[in-house]
């Protein structure tokens, strides 16, 4: 099994999504691992000469176009080489933190993870599972404030992953300790396969 590991808190020392991201792919076992420490490696936002190249079929890209998709086009490889996709996601001002919007922005590509068809947008990603692990101060996972993990639901679901499963530590502020134990019983629940 491999596995891409995809961390995006900013804090780097104590954060619990790495944490929960830890166990997770402990849980998950032997497997090849790529890790994605969004934090540490700070991806590209898009600009004007990556979406025009984005648009542009690949034989006609200019060097300069090539060029700006080459991050792009490695995420979208990690991705697509990946068994299990391990996010960790922490709440920041009821949204995901920019570096995880960042890749998102760069892995959702017409015609190379989604395409349109006359019924509708098709994800082309598929046969994935996914493992989210969300930390927010109070912000209830699936409730009407959460803006976090029904986003990241539906926007792996349109690039064709359903197979979403949520470990949440929902209330840290209230109470971190009984939210990260809950947190934890949620990881060693996580059925190994797939």
């Amino acid at each position: 099994m491999s596995i891409l590991r995809i961390d995006s808190s900013a804090n780097t020392a104590d954060s619990v999504t790495r944490k929960l991201t830890d166990r997770i792919v402990a849980k998950l076992g032997d497997s090849d691992i790529v890790t994605r420490d969004l934090a540490l490696e700070p991806l590209p936002q898009i600009t004007h000469t990556w979406a025009v190249a984005r648009a542009t079929p690949e034989a006609d890209r200019a060097p300069e176009q090539v060029e700006a998709l080459k991050e792009s086009d490695k995420l979208v490889a990690e991705l697509l080489a990946a068994d299990t996709i391990v996010i960790g996601a922490p709440v920041y001002n009821f949204g995901v933190p920019a570096s995880l919007k960042a890749w998102i922005d760069l892995v959702a590509r017409v015609g190379v993870t989604f395409r349109y068809t006359e019924n509708g947008p098709e994800g082309l990603v598929k046969g994935k599972r996914v493992i989210i692990a969300m930390a927010s101060g109070g912000v209830p996972a699936g409730s009407p404030a959460d803006f976090v993990t029904e986003y990241l639901k539906f926007v792996l679901g349109f690039l064709g992953m359903t197979d979403v499963t949520i470990v949440a530590a929902d209330a840290l502020a209230k109470d971190a300790e009984g939210t990260i134990a809950r947190a934890n019983d949620q990881v060693d629940g996580l059925a190994i396969a797939a």
